[in-house]
């Protein structure tokens, strides 16, 4: 019996509201249906794929948007982190014990870890050309949690999401023997669950309003 189709996720050019520069992504589902969704890459539509509209304003109400230059640290290894972040724009690198290990870009969550098990960084991510990035404090965050208890399953779900996601990102890698240093950015197609899949588009729409929300 043949399991459900995959949905994949397709990177093409890119389209920028002002200072913020992101891809355009192709979501291709059932039966090879295509739509045109703007937005970063898969890892942030994951994550607003699973929250509201009213979750996503208060994100947008409670974060800031900040400017990185080129070779400025947005992570320190060793050093705890107290922001979780979704990088607007712009490539950085990561780096353990001065070794780059892999590259990030538009879309990617930065931060996650530290969030969920309070551990410093066990990597520096620094930017390899200007960036900006969105950051929301862990007090917010924790807050928020505290007194609305929906808000906090439907993110605590889109980390888990997220998290299993990456790791069979890793786990496909070392099965295949791959050496190469991990580019989170390349354009190439990504599998998505059916299940996730129907939320792309909605997760599309509200990145496209959070962007543009924050140029205001």
């Amino acid at each position: 019996m043949m399991g459900s189709p995959r949905a994949r996720l397709v990177f093409s050019r890119a389209t920028k509201y002002k200072d913020i520069e992101v891809s355009k992504i192709s979501v291709i589902g059932n039966g090879c249906r295509r739509q045109q969704v703007e937005g970063a890459m898969k890892k942030v539509l994951i994550v607003l794929g699973q929250l509201t509209d009213q979750d996503i304003d208060w994100l947008v109400g409670v974060g800031e948007k900040h400017p990185y230059k080129q070779g400025e640290a947005l992570v320190d290894e060793g050093r705890v982190i107290t922001n979780l972040y979704i990088i607007l724009s712009g490539k950085l690198e990561v780096t353990t014990q001065g070794v780059k290990v892999a590259e990030v870009g538009s879309g990617e969550i930065v931060g996650e870890l530290s969030y969920l098990d309070s551990r410093p960084p066990n990597a520096s991510v620094i930017a390899t050309e200007d960036a900006f990035v969105f950051a929301v404090s862990r007090d917010r965050l924790e807050s928020k949690m505290r007194i609305d208890t929906g808000f906090a399953a439907r993110f605590y779900r889109a980390l888990g999401i997220l998290l299993a996601d990456r790791l069979r990102t890793t786990t496909s890698q070392l099965a295949t023997g791959s050496a190469r240093i991990l580019d989170l950015e390349v354009e190439q197609a990504g599998e998505i669950s059916p299940e996730i899949m129907d939320s792309l588009d909605l997760a599309g729409a509200r990145f496209d309003r959070m962007l543009k929300e924050l140029q205001r």
